[in-house]
């Protein structure tokens, strides 16, 4: 089996110039980069990844845990970050908590002990066992998406403070407010939220910017007007048929994630109801199939892919300086104006917020 000594010597360089090459410990010349990876491949050398964590308590494997398999968003979120960590010379390692809390736990468990150098999880709305055991292990972790919740249950100690991590989302609040507001700009007045799993922060804050479009448009706030779908596409089929159940059923929908669409479009066909003829539909969160759909939805993209770039970038800040204090960042998102909502052609939109940068399918402002 080949050695680094053995490529040093076909790459004509030192044994260090090698280990800086495949470890990305200093910076090296291209042409030295080049012959050492050339080298590489032609000896078939692989690294020691096993003997080397030994030696640093490196393993550099990241573990991820979300919930992939039934939400395209973090299917972008994880394309984002498996991108970002092979970039950085990481491997990934990837598990889904399905949303449980007791399952996530024991999810980030198993992660940490397989030695990962960190964490990337999407928080349950019940993460309290989650973030108590990152913090009492001191496992360094980003959290995706959703934030922690304000305080700790009974039982954390008397004025114990929440356990802070470092966190990297997409803006939610004002994006369901501009989304709104294009609908009561358009006339309408009762317009029908299926919102998010209860107990999320990005359920909480996109119901909140629903609430600010009406206060903004002189419009009441109704609360059968908001009915949860569970962050799921079953929940919002059950949710939208209770909507059309009211005496007076809504004139617009907005759903506030992408598999809950998906639910809202069966309930409504399964009706009869025409979109946007009989009703408006608009959703947060963009997919990659919603322009296929007749008529195309409007929806608010959020960016995933860079969600799980970022995620990773502060992971590794992390574990470079463990000290630091915990960062919060916010990416903006860009409403895709299509013809759900009932307008006749996407650049005719009016009364759209400049908060969101605002896009005309197939040609990106």
């Amino acid at each position: 089996m080949p050695t680094m000594s053995d490529v040093a010597r076909r790459a004509g360089v030192s044994v260090a110039t090698v280990s800086h090459v495949l470890n990305g410990t200093r910076p090296v010349l291209p042409h030295t980069r080049r012959a050492v990876l050339d080298a590489v491949d032609a000896l078939g050398y692989t690294r020691n990844t096993l003997a080397r964590s030994l030696v640093t308590s490196r393993t550099r494997t990241i573990g991820l845990a979300v919930s992939v398999i039934g939400n395209p968003y973090f299917t972008e979120i994880l394309q984002g970050v498996e991108a970002a960590a092979l970039a950085a010379g990481y491997g990934l390692l990837v598990s889904d908590p399905h949303d449980d809390p007791a399952h996530e736990r024991e999810v980030v468990r198993l992660l940490h002990e397989r030695r990962v150098d960190g964490v990337i999880v999407a928080p349950s709305p019940r993460p309290h066992d989650l973030l108590a055991y990152l913090t009492r292990h001191a496992v360094p972790a980003v959290l995706l998406d959703r934030l922690p919740p304000p305080a700790e249950p009974a039982g954390a100690g008397a004025g114990a403070a929440p356990p802070r991590f470092d966190h990297v989302g997409a803006e939610n609040t004002e994006p369901m407010t501009a989304l709104v507001a294009h609908l009561t700009g358009l006339g309408h007045r009762r317009i029908g939220l299926v919102a998010g799993l209860p107990g999320l922060s990005t359920t909480a804050e996109r119901t909140t910017g629903y609430h600010r479009a009406l206060t903004a448009a002189e419009l009441p706030r109704d609360p059968a007007l908001v009915v949860s779908g569970n962050s799921e596409s079953a929940g919002a089929e059950r949710a939208t048929a209770a909507l059309l159940a009211l005496p007076e059923p809504p004139t617009a929908l907005v759903t506030a994630n992408n598999t809950m669409t998906i639910g809202a479009l069966t309930a409504l066909g399964g009706r009869g109801l025409a979109v946007p003829d009989d009703i408006a539909l608009c959703c947060f969160d963009d997919f990659a199939w919603a322009g296929l759909f007749s008529p195309r939805l409007t929806a608010v993209a959020q960016p995933g892919r860079e969600i799980g770039a970022r995620a990773v970038a502060l992971l590794l800040d992390r574990l470079a300086d463990p000290g630091r204090a915990p960062r919060t960042e916010r990416l903006p998102c860009r409403l895709v104006h299509r013809t759900s909502c009932g307008c006749p052609d996407p650049g005719s939109a009016p009364g759209l917020h400049s908060e969101l940068r605002t896009v005309r399918e197939g040609n990106p402002s």
